[in-house]
């Protein structure tokens, strides 16, 4: 490592953090040395001034300044994204550096920045100071970061999605329970899929990536008070937080094979073809042999499944919370619900299992998801 007066030390990685892609570095020095100190930055607002240090194209330690232009900010990195915006140039070479505000402490470390040519365009991200702190000092006392864990997969309300679960559709809040790992600590509080979670530890969860950080944040072992929405009334379970495991086992929402064949009933006016789970079509649409529905073997362009995505091979798990058991019932249920106007649907798709709205005029044919 080359301080600024260009003496260099040996470091040590005593830990590093993928998920928020920090790490901490131990080097001995003769001399003591000089250091900065973390500021709040929860206290940190939009419009206040920072500064960003780091060292753009090895030119050595640049400043440049800026305000912030967002808090809170998800970026699609990764389940806890909660950045700083900051339109302090920030280059390549920057990242690892610290934000300061206007009092001289270390209010975030930059980290990236969105750029369509590769260089600085005033949009920049830094991860707060109150992530890093809880970060670094894990990463001194144990080497490694310690998160808490439900056992949950969950997605946002969209305003079609709230209308199905009779919630306000103007402001959709809180975080939809699409699946839930057996004998996790959700699955132990009693926590079932279709759920809408609204508040975690008396906080409310105003949208699907607020739960996830505050999870992460509660320390294992520790007990989490959920109010959680189910069959329009609302309740609150406790649940012991567990600890996340190290490796964990996302599948991808994949692409759909083409059309099969062996459809056994036609749900008219959606454009889909449905027919019975098989060893066929299980081995071809790869199922996995838990999930249980009836499978989409034909999509009819610019119908209304398509609309939303859905694709041959999809597996209906359940329409308006019912479990779909055959073509012909789900079927039934579909052509009721598109009556009506809003359908809720279930699906799988190759082992992930995601929530969709579905909005149909009725007597027109036409959906659209939101």
């Amino acid at each position: 490592m080359i301080l600024q007066d260009n003496s260099r030390h040996p470091a040590k990685v005593i830990g590093r953090d993928e998920k928020t892609d920090l790490a901490l570095l131990k080097i001995d020095a003769k001399e003591k040395l000089p250091f900065v100190t973390w500021g709040d930055s929860g206290e940190a607002k939009v419009g206040d001034w920072v500064m960003a240090v780091g060292n753009p194209f090895g030119l050595g330690g640049t400043v440049t300044a800026g305000i912030i232009s967002a808090v809170g900010r998800d970026i699609n990195e990764g389940p806890y994204d909660d950045f700083l915006q900051i339109d302090a140039p920030i280059n390549r070479g920057n990242s690892g550096g610290p934000t300061f505000n206007l009092s001289g402490e270390v209010i975030g470390i930059n980290t990236a920045i969105y750029s369509p040519s590769g260089g600085s365009v005033g949009i920049g991200f830094a991860v707060p100071s109150n992530t890093a702190k809880t970060v670094i000092e894990q990463l001194r006392d144990k080497g490694q970061v310690t998160r808490g864990w439900l056992g949950v997969a969950i997605q946002g309300i969209t305003p079609t999605i709230a209308k199905s679960l009779g919630l306000d559709p103007d402001q959709p809040t809180g975080a939809l329970v699409a699946s839930v790992t057996p004998n996790s600590p959700a699955a132990k509080a009693g926590i079932k899929q279709g759920d809408v979670i609204a508040a975690a530890g008396g906080r409310p969860i105003r949208n699907v990536h607020d739960l996830p950080r505050l999870v992460a944040a509660t320390p294992p072992g520790q007990k989490l008070d959920l109010t959680i929405r189910r069959d329009g009334k609302e309740r609150t379970l406790a649940a012991a937080v567990g600890t996340m495991p190290e490796q964990q086992h996302q599948v991808a929402a994949a692409q759909g094979p083409g059309p099969g064949q062996g459809a056994d009933e036609e749900a008219g006016g959606l454009g889909l073809q449905l027919a019975s789970i098989n060893p066929k079509l299980r081995t071809q649409f790869r199922i996995p042999k838990e999930v249980e529905g009836v499978v989409v073997t034909r999509i009819s362009p610019d119908s209304p499944a398509a609309s939303i995505g859905i694709e041959a091979g999809d597996v209906i798990v359940s329409v308006d919370r019912q479990p779909a058991t055959t073509p012909q019932q789900a079927a039934a249920a579909l052509k009721e619900g598109a009556a009506k106007g809003n359908l809720l649907l279930l699906l799988n798709r190759h082992g992930t299992s995601q929530f969709v709205g579905l909005s149909v005029t009725p007597g027109v044919g036409s959906g659209t998801r939101r």
